[in-house]
């Protein structure tokens, strides 16, 4: 059995979305499993974003991300689901995983190694993402660039390996019986820590 963190990186937090659904089917399956799971709706944390690199490197992480950094540390398997907003991962998220991808804990530097030391190794995550246009458009005309550099690196460069994706495109025009598809295979992946 596996510790698995969802990251809900949908921004809004008012209502239900598709990624709500996606994270709730994927738990549901993890834990059907018997694999522990925790839960960090970014949303629901306050936190301001990191304006310098003296900043990042040398200020202190805000209070109110500890638990989600502990959480982070905790797992052994991530799963974060967001949209695509303007091509990329929400603002949101990018600014959370600036405050809790910090040196010491996500990675430390080391003389003469220009990639540092990875300090989340030995973990494996999903990425899951939402979007309006088609994903095989995002997939071979745009080549999933904001995912892609989000896995190598963000993910990849602090020691998340493997790193899978599931893009599931044209939300707006999903059917009921595509919504069913997709949340079934979520729960199937969560089911199988994948």
């Amino acid at each position: 059995m596996s510790r698995i963190l969802i990251l809900q990186g949908h921004p809004d937090s008012r209502q239900p979305h598709l990624c709500h659904a996606l994270a709730a089917h994927y738990r549901q399956g993890a834990e059907t499993a018997g694999h522990e799971v925790r839960s960090v709706n970014i949303a629901e944390l306050d936190f301001p974003l990191v304006r310098s690199q003296e900043e990042w490197t040398q200020g202190s992480m805000p209070a109110s991300l500890e638990e989600a950094r502990d959480a982070i540390g905790w797992c052994e398997h991530l799963a974060l689901v967001f949209p695509l907003w303007l091509g990329d991962m929400p603002a949101l998220v990018k600014g959370f995983l600036e405050q809790v991808m910090r040196p010491h804990f996500a990675f430390e530097y080391e003389e003469g190694n220009p990639l540092g030391r990875k300090g989340l190794k030995g973990r494996s995550a999903r990425v899951v993402v939402t979007m309006g246009m088609p994903a095989l458009i995002y997939r071979h005309v745009f080549r999933a660039h904001s995912v892609k550099s989000l896995e190598r690196n963000i993910l990849g460069f602090v020691g998340f390996s493997p790193v899978h994706e599931t893009l599931i495109g044209s939300v707006e025009k999903l059917s009921e019986t595509d919504c069913r598809h997709w949340l079934a295979k979520l729960e199937r992946l969560g089911t199988q820590a994948k």
